[in-house]
């Protein structure tokens, strides 16, 4: 059964090590109906012999598997990004279980075309701070105490067959249409996040607000004050806007009469 509600979701792996691992994430996706994998500078070959005998029949899923060198690239036509994580952060981020956030991931319509990612950190040593950044928000599996870190391929079967269970409860026949959003109301794409965070630290910088020893954890707050918020396009293009005039009068300022 196929389900439109998957059709635009990523899975993305960090840093993978694992060529096993590598490939029994393509065979979970596979039996899960998701479709998009994404290698972030993999430390392993996905095209070895043990990753293709380990995703058995999601071989198709392994060949078409997107590499790519950084996260942001990972998320570029993303609108909404979850991280997943073993560990409790230095930032004061809660950490949600995975139903709730699962579900903000899926589009609101099988129509809806906004991608959303789901992001696994290395097998070593998870997602680091800087890169749980990138995310809106944060997801734990609960596990016992005594040994709570997830395999890497056992967290993304997890999640995935959460995105499956949730997505079959959402599923309604074809004739009975939902509302699309109004225009400009959805959510902005990530790398349009990224432009205005790094827009925003240019500009903090330029009046002194920020100085280059303390902007990255200062940002950091920033970005978890704004991410909260959840902006949508409009909102966004907004603060856009005044980051654009605020640097502009800054500069009328500074020139000589």
């Amino acid at each position: 059964m196929g389900l439109g509600q998957l059709d635009h979701i990523r899975i993305v792996l960090v840093e993978p090590a694992g060529a096993l691992n590598v490939g029994a994430t393509a065979r979970i996706m596979k039996n899960m109906d998701l479709r998009h994998l994404v290698l972030v500078n993999p430390q392993c070959d996905p095209t070895s012999a043990p990753a293709r005998q380990m995703a058995v029949h999601g071989q198709d899923v392994l060949s078409r598997a997107t590499i790519v060198p950084t996260l942001p690239a990972a998320l570029v036509g993303c609108r909404r990004a979850a991280a997943t994580t073993g560990r409790w952060p230095p930032q004061p981020q809660r950490l949600e279980p995975p139903e709730l956030v699962l579900s903000w991931l899926l589009p609101p319509t099988p129509e809806d075309q906004d991608g959303a990612a789901l992001i696994f950190g290395p097998e070593d040593r998870g997602l680091s701070n800087e890169e749980l950044l990138h995310a809106q928000r944060w997801i734990r599996i609960p596990a016992s105490d005594h040994y709570p870190s997830l395999n890497l391929a056992q967290a993304v079967a997890v999640c995935s067959y959460g995105l499956y269970r949730l997505a079959l409860e959402r599923a309604t026949p074809p004739s009975v249409p939902k509302p699309l959003p109004p225009a400009g109301t959805a959510p902005p794409p990530l790398e349009q996040l990224e432009g205005f965070y790094q827009d925003l630290e240019a500009v903090l910088l330029k009046i002194g607000y920020l100085y280059p020893h303390t902007a990255p954890s200062r940002m950091a707050k920033l970005r978890r004050m704004v991410q909260r918020a959840e902006p949508n396009q409009q909102e966004l293009a907004m603060l856009r806007g005044i980051l654009r005039q605020v640097n502009w009068a800054v500069g009328a300022n500074q020139q000589p009469p």
